[in-house]
């Protein structure tokens, strides 16, 4: 356990220092003292969507028997995917859209393996740990290829981070093969999360709704992270920014009301789901980056932070007010508009809430009354497993209150 007490350490020092990038954004630098944008010199781990300072409270309020995190903890610890008997079933192909579709395989064992993760750094129950260890091993001995029609990008962007963020978890676990596994992120998902961003599948840049470029760029963020790669983290952070697709803040969210402290999302128009979905994929992208010392959940005048409100207060059942949002399809940009909110989904209940409730209430020390609404109808929250059996009950990693309640 040397390692991981090394990383704790670490990890401490980040926790303090990723408070005081706030601090430091009005100077043009994180708290590392680095320009602002650009990765760190010293990538923390654990540091993707968690740090040791969260993880380590989780452990010592379930233990203490304290809520919310012991009703959390339940959560996690009925469900059937965090049991340390899970068995993995690893293919060599992965297959996402069109003929042989097996990519279920794939997102129940790494929710499997997520969730016996967890149950290791929350109790220490070296069952759960050499479960989590055996199926990250199991898929870097076999995996060579994730393939498919266009939604193979979706499979590489979903599975490409939160398996990075698995790994993320285990690093300096006995017996876990970490090289492997950083050579699979790199060899297997990385070039199809690098193509879709560059390209969009040949497709007109704004063709791709924005859950697309967000899957990409959290896959390349975490995998950044994992590997200590620096110019992946900087493609991720600067795409993030600045970038051409859908995927970027302001393509993401194109219109700001700020005299209600709202903004809408930029698939309002399309359905209640996948905007929720987005939400999660953005909380997911911008919780990363804070643990490596750079704010994003505040970039842009909290950006963000007016759109997860929007989208809550809208999926609670009240009124928002939507500009008219107008884009390109196909590969000729053919002309479609959203004209009015789309009421389907609505009132949908995904685990994406507790993350941004706790981020903004307790680490900023905001009032975000309808992200904090809604956060409470969902806890605690569940994973994968518990939201459907189909894949879009695994869009989440899940277990934000066990993980992020504060």
């Amino acid at each position: 356990m040397k390692d991981r007490e090394i990383d704790r350490r670490t990890a401490l020092k980040a926790v303090g220092g990723a408070a005081a990038a706030v601090l430091a954004a009005g100077a043009g630098v994180t708290a590392f003292g680095r320009p602002a944008g650009a990765a760190p010199a010293t990538f923390t781990h654990p540091g993707g969507l968690h740090n040791w300072g969260d993880l380590n409270r989780a452990k010592v309020r379930v233990a203490a028997g304290n809520d919310p995190w012991l009703s959390g903890w339940n959560r996690l610890t009925a469900n059937g995917h965090s049991q340390s008997t899970w068995q993995p079933n690893p293919q060599a192909t992965v297959v996402r859209g069109g003929t042989g579709e097996n990519y279920g395989i794939l997102y129940n064992d790494i929710h499997a393996a997520y969730q016996n993760a967890l149950r290791w750094w929350v109790q220490g129950s070296t069952a759960n740990g050499d479960c989590a260890r055996d199926i990250l091993n199991a898929w870097s001995a076999k995996l060579t290829t994730v393939t498919g029609n266009a939604d193979r990008f979706l499979a590489a962007g979903i599975y490409g981070y939160q398996f990075a963020n698995v790994a993320e978890l285990m690093r300096g676990y006995s017996g876990f093969d970490l090289a492997r596994f950083q050579t699979m992120m790199l060899n297997v998902f990385y070039p199809l999360n690098n193509q879709f961003l560059v390209n969009h599948n040949d497709a007109c840049i704004t063709n791709y709704w924005v859950n697309w470029d967000l899957c990409n760029l959290n896959s390349i963020l975490a995998i950044g992270i994992l590997c200590d790669d620096a110019a992946k983290y900087d493609q991720a952070v600067g795409y993030f920014k600045t970038g051409a697709g859908n995927g970027s803040i302001q393509h993401a969210i194109p219109f700001v009301y700020d005299d209600q402290g709202l903004a809408q999302w930029q698939e309002s128009g399309r359905d209640q789901g996948h905007t929720l979905m987005g939400i999660g994929q953005m909380g997911a992208f911008c919780e990363m980056a804070w643990n490596q010392g750079e704010d994003l959940y505040g970039y842009d005048d909290n950006r963000f932070m007016k759109a997860a409100q929007y989208v809550a207060k809208y999926n609670l059942g009240q009124d928002v007010p939507f500009t008219k949002y107008t884009w390109g399809t196909g590969q000729n940009c053919a002309y479609q508009e959203h004209t009015v909110i789309s009421s389907a989904s609505r009132g949908q209940l995904r685990p994406v809430w507790d993350i941004l409730h706790f981020h903004y209430t307790r680490r900023k020390n905001l009032s975000v009354p309808y992200i904090s609404q809604l956060a409470a109808l969902v806890r605690p929250e569940g994973g994968g497993g518990d939201y459907g059996s189909t894949s879009g009950g695994f869009d989440q990693t899940g277990f934000g209150t066990l993980a992020y309640a504060k």
